[in-house]
């Protein structure tokens, strides 16, 4: 079965992915590369609003295995138009997810200063200690309700409680004033990252920030941290990594794979990874590239891991793709073997898992269900931009299984 075939509202259908060439990926071709996706439509927006920042996680119990997938509830227009969070609830295999409903705590206020803060950029995990969801994120902060101001940019996190399905109060994550190198730890947040949960139950968590509220270039680090099911304490944070121009590194994602730890970091022109013994402390960061030491072309967009049947993968964006079209290239969304000793994508693996259809998809979430399967959801952008105008924007699932079995 060709992919183009199976990219239809609402249906699951399961697609054995092939092998795309980089200069003109097409989703038709039929050669077996070795990952199953089975992709489906799990919730539509509306013609009042999109469903953006959407992101999956697992709740493993022994009686009642479910999932949730977060949500924000976002204008059709204009960059950072983020309302009410929301959740979508599925059973055990995700087959059906039931409506979406406003979490209470997430919801959008006005506060006595005149800022309307909300919470974005949202990643649930589960934590197996304490029996909960960690959701992690930022911040957002607009004055008057219209005025987004960034340096009141905050980590923040609650957490859902899955024996009473209710989600606790929005939290901040308590910060140091300062970093390794003696600057100021400025609008530090969590937004769209990728965090590890270790056997201890410690949080290694991703978190940017500015070292001066005159330039907004970005610093990112990996903060290790404790979660006792209610708070989310701060430990310490290892090395720092940004750049000189535009906006330094942000947005990053770190994993862990095969006794190591791996980070990636947006840019604005380009997309940057590093690795760890320890999880915190990283390499030098490289840019991302091809085997053959073609730049991978990712950039202005994030970056996340997937560890599937024994193998690490990156699943990005990138330029060269037939798709200057779509803004920063971001569509359609792909996945490729990475080498974890050289720290190249392997070429020959890429395939596309979401197809591009006149919409962007580059913020995008995965969640590990065991070591042979691994899911992403992606929130259609900027659906109302292009061809699709007046078409409501779709929340797609990618599960994707190592050897085409699907976990039970």
């Amino acid at each position: 079965m060709k992919l183009a075939a199976c990219f239809l509202p609402l249906m699951i259908c399961g697609v054995l992915l092939a092998a795309e060439p980089r200069s003109k990926p097409t989703p038709e071709n039929d050669d077996v590369a070795g990952l199953m996706a089975d992709r489906s439509v799990i919730v539509t927006g509306d013609s009042d609003w999109d469903w953006t920042q959407a992101r999956t996680a697992m709740v493993p119990q022994q009686v009642r295995p479910f999932f949730l997938t977060t949500m924000s509830r976002t204008a059709k227009v204009g960059a950072h138009g983020y309302h009410d969070v929301f959740v979508v609830f599925a059973d055990q295999r995700a087959d059906t997810w039931n409506e979406p409903r406003s979490i209470a705590s997430l919801k959008r206020l006005r506060r006595e200063d005149g800022y309307e803060v909300v919470a974005g950029d949202l990643c649930p995990i589960w934590h197996a200690k304490s029996e909960k969801v960690l959701v992690t994120g930022k911040t957002f902060n607009f004055a008057e309700g219209s005025k987004e101001d960034i340096l009141r940019e905050q980590v923040s996190y609650c957490v859902f409680d899955p024996a009473t399905r209710t989600f606790g109060p929005l939290r901040i994550l308590e910060m140091p004033a300062k970093d390794h190198g003696g600057h100021p730890i400025i609008a530090p947040n969590a937004g769209c990252h990728q965090q590890v949960v270790l056997d201890d139950g410690t949080v290694l968590l991703p978190v940017r920030y500015q070292r001066s509220s005159e330039k907004r270039n970005y610093t990112s680090i990996v903060a290790k941290c404790s979660f006792d099911g209610t708070t989310l304490r701060y430990i310490e944070h290892g090395t720092e990594h940004s750049l000189p121009n535009r906006r330094g590194l942000y947005e990053p994602s770190v994993t862990q794979h095969d006794g190591a730890f791996f980070l990636t970091l947006r840019a604005d022109d380009g997309a940057w990874v590093a690795r760890s013994s320890e999880g915190i402390h990283f390499s030098n960061q490289i840019p991302w590239k091809f085997d053959d030491g073609e730049a991978l072309g990712s950039y202005n967009t994030q970056q996340h891991w997937i560890t599937l049947g024994g193998r690490l993968y990156l699943v990005y964006t990138r330029r060269g793709a037939d798709n200057d079209h779509i803004m920063r290239h971001r569509a359609p969304l792909f996945v490729a073997e990475v080498d974890p000793k050289r720290l190249v994508v392997l070429k020959d693996t890429e395939q596309i898992v979401v197809p591009e259809n006149h919409a962007t998809l580059g913020n995008s979430g995965v969640c590990r269900i065991n070591d042979n399967e691994s899911w992403i959801t992606v929130a259609e952008g900027r659906v109302s931009h292009g061809k699709r105008k007046g078409e409501n924007n779709q929340v797609i699932l990618v599960k994707l299984t190592a050897d085409g079995n699907r976990s039970k």
